[in-house]
């Protein structure tokens, strides 16, 4: 086991979820609790997630230099490292420069943690990492060395080989990373362990829908079937373990893609015969979401209003507890830790109203996205579900900047279902983590014949990415973005501008909202 102390990054389960991949066990700790939660479990290891903070700002998550005695190896990611740095001897500052997305780390000395063969056979190497950080250290403690640098960062990467403590200021974790996985399968190795790769197998989903049988047991359960990924197989999971005690809830809100309602009826009900009751309440979102511009209270609208029509459902049903696709990404990006920073509400996390009367059962919470997809195929469901692109709980309502309103929603619908079919004809669809249009709320001068036009404003986001921890946009072919263009100014005659949106995730965040 390794244990992994938390202070508050959005990919401190991401870490778990690598050593999971390569068949570590984990334990994640809070800094506070490190030596309580420590004390009567073996483990080998240790690691410093990063966190939002700076380690020198009062206040802020710190750990008790005791920590460095246990004579375990440590490995501290991102402000991680900067603890190291803070807590020992050495000195963190606000960096010269703040760096959100991909760097380019040259590696100067051999290094354990660092053995990358073949790419490291002949030093000094370059690799492309992530970065996310503002601040960065000044002086590394005594007995440290520097092994690896960037262009900005002079203490990219720091060791003391005697006592196995390390140091990067990059996140492996992520997929964008190069060799990421690597590096904390040689930390693995260092700690004494035996990292081996260990995908989601079919004995794994079998045990999680058993483990769902038995803590239902007889009680009716509803779930909040929207047409996405994880709505979907959160549901057929729960479909499987208890049958007829559950019936899926597809809410109409109006604010779905166009043609969702219909596939939804097609998959659910007629290939997996689940009880599916579909509730028309398009008015009464569109009524609730009147005059509402800010984000935030969208999302929150958009919660509370799913959330009465599914316990109204719930009391017809006499249901005890209420599914919810949630995913790792919507928890932490809720402030799900302890000392983490909520990014955003997600209307099947942050949204909920504090008092409910039924219970949640999230079965896919401690998953992401490519694992959920991977228990997905083995459930047998089609690639068209399986590998559908993300769509956010609120729907369309965070796509349209501003007020949503129906004229809007439609103009809006209408230019995705075309970047869809362009997407799908070009055979790309497939390496694209997601691709979509967002009505911006912009109006812009434009030319229609010989007559000025003032129109609207759609923007494309198409991205590339396998956790959504971290995103690069997608450099999509300048033809296609030209014929999505033309297609949508020509087909949707209110807009008549195109913008194409060259954002990594971070600093931005895939949806606008």
């Amino acid at each position: 086991m390794i244990i992994i102390v938390d202070f508050g990054s959005q990919t401190t389960h991401l870490i778990s979820r690598r050593l999971r991949e390569i068949s570590v066990d984990t334990k994640i700790v809070e800094p506070e609790e490190f030596f309580k939660e420590t004390k009567d479990i073996k483990y080998e290891g240790i690691i410093f997630s990063g966190g939002p903070t700076s380690v020198y700002e009062d206040g802020a998550p710190t750990i008790d230099a005791k920590v460095f005695e246990v004579e375990k190896p440590i490995l501290g990611i991102c402000y991680g490292e900067q603890i190291i740095a803070h807590v020992l001897d050495g000195n963190v500052k606000p960096g010269k420069k703040k760096e959100y997305g991909p760097a380019t780390l040259t590696i100067l000395k051999e290094s354990p943690l660092l053995s990358l063969s073949p790419a490291t056979d002949h030093l000094p190497t370059e690799i492309a990492v992530w970065m996310n950080h503002g601040d960065e250290l000044a002086r590394i403690p005594t007995g440290f060395e520097t092994i690896g640098i960037t262009e900005t960062i002079p203490y990219a990467v720091i060791a003391d080989e005697r006592r196995k403590i390390y140091g990067v200021q990059f996140h492996p974790e992520v997929v964008h990373t190069q060799f990421g996985l690597q590096i904390l399968k040689n930390f693995a190795s260092i700690c004494g362990l035996d990292p081996k790769d260990q995908p989601i197998s079919e004995e794994f989903v079998n045990k999680q829908i058993h483990d769902i049988k038995d803590s239902v047991g007889d009680a009716h359960v509803i779930g909040a079937l929207s047409g996405g990924v994880d709505s979907s197989i959160a549901c057929l999971m729960v479909h499987k373990a208890i049958g007829d005690q559950f019936t899926a809830i597809y809410i109409d809100s109006g604010l779905m893609r166009s043609g969702e309602t219909e596939e939804l009826k097609k998959v659910f009900k007629d290939n997996y015969h689940m009880n599916v009751k579909i509730i028309d309440a398009e008015d009464i979102f569109l009524k609730n979401l009147r005059d509402v511009t800010d984000p935030e209270t969208k999302r929150k609208i958009i919660g509370k209003t799913f959330i009465d029509v599914l316990e109204e459902e719930a009391k017809k049903l006499d249901a005890t507890f209420l599914v919810q696709g949630t995913i790792y990404p919507d928890v932490i990006e809720s402030a799900g830790t302890k000392h983490a920073k909520n990014i955003k509400s997600h209307h099947n996390v942050g949204g909920l109203p504090e008092e409910m009367n039924v219970m949640l059962l999230e079965p896919i919470r401690n998953f992401y996205k490519d694992e959920v997809r991977a228990i997905g195929k083995i459930l047998g469901l089609p690639k068209e579900i399986t590998h559908r692109h993300p769509f956010p709980g609120p729907g369309l309502a965070i796509r349209t900047i501003g007020e949503v309103t129906k004229d809007k929603l439609e103009i809006l619908r209408r230019a995705d279902r075309i970047v869809q079919e362009e997407i799908h004809k070009s055979g790309i669809g497939d390496s694209l983590w997601q691709v979509f249009a967002i009505y911006t709320g912009i109006k812009t001068t434009g030319v229609r014949g010989d007559d000025r036009a003032y129109g609207d404003m759609i923007a494309i986001r198409a991205v590339e990415s396998l956790d959504v921890m971290s995103a690069g946009f997608a450099k999509l072919p300048w033809e296609l973005l030209e014929k999505i263009s033309v297609r949508i100014v020509t087909e949707v005659t209110e807009v008549n501008r195109v913008v194409y949106d060259i954002t990594n995730k971070p600093p931005g965040t895939i949806e606008w909202e």
